[in-house]
């Protein structure tokens, strides 16, 4: 198995848009959003250390990690710059890439990311890192959306086959009990998000059991927050449609209210 990190790379046009999907999941979560934008962008969709095709990259597990990782490996690909997209997890990845290299940023859409408080749903996480066959995670999926949501069976297949991997559930298991540690999250300090001078765009649903709404209070004035009612933590799926809309927007370089 590759140790390196896995990526899909897909069309071609004048901005480059990097998908960073959450805990648990791979870059099929993200299959809409590329086929959609890859029309008119080149479009990136990761699996994060530890997670599908970077099972085996070392030391997954550490968001600063993961987010030097990505770094590099758009360095590699002669990429300069691009459009940051991060769910969860991969939400509070992009908020660390957009920090650590703000010039080789142009935007920043985060959906329920991670590190904005230190409340987070452990042992809901820790069941769905563990999850294996279809009843659990199909379960786990439900828990963690919407009281409307849907879970469609293309996704339930795609979770599937990436646990089917060697020890993906084990790594998962490990990545889970970091993120999760002492029933806290990491958080980025507010004074810290205030210095992204790139637009950032944040997606939040208020009944997000997995990530509480209110760590999207007092971010900086220069965020675009919108909150959807009645959607959960599975943003990706629960509202593919503001989740397209947001990424336009930030492509084109304005604004959705």
């Amino acid at each position: 198995m590759s140790s390196t990190l896995y990526s899909s790379d897909r069309g071609s046009g004048p901005s480059t848009l990097v998908l960073l999907h959450g805990f648990g999941a791979s870059h099929a979560v993200w299959n809409d959003v590329v086929a959609e934008f890859s029309r008119a962008s080149r479009t990136l969709a990761y699996d994060l250390p530890g997670h599908g095709g970077s099972l085996a990259f070392p030391d997954a597990g550490p968001p600063k990690l993961a987010a030097r990782a990505i770094l590099a490996d758009l360095a590699e690909r002669g990429i300069d710059k691009a459009h940051v997209v991060g769910h969860s997890m991969g939400g509070a990845i992009a908020v660390l890439i957009g920090l650590m290299a703000p010039e080789r940023i142009a935007s920043l859409t985060l959906l329920a990311p991670g590190g904005f408080g230190p409340e987070i749903n452990g042992p809901l996480l820790r069941r769905y890192g563990a999850a294996v066959e279809e009843s659990e995670i199909r379960d786990c999926l439900a828990a963690m959306s919407g009281p409307k949501a849907t879970v469609s069976g293309s996704s339930l297949d795609a979770y599937r086959e990436m646990r089917g991997q060697g020890d993906q559930t084990e790594k998962l298991g490990g990545i889970a009990a970091l993120i999760t540690k002492g029933e806290r999250q990491g958080e980025i300090p507010r004074e810290m998000l205030a210095t992204l001078a790139m637009p950032v765009s944040v997606l939040w649903g208020d009944a997000d059991p997995v990530l509480p709404v209110h760590q999207a209070e007092g971010l900086p004035a220069s965020f675009k927050v919108r909150i959807l009612p009645g959607a959960g933590h599975m943003l990706i799926g629960e509202a593919p449609g503001e989740v397209a809309a947001l990424i336009r927007a930030q492509l084109a370089g304005g604004s959705v209210r």
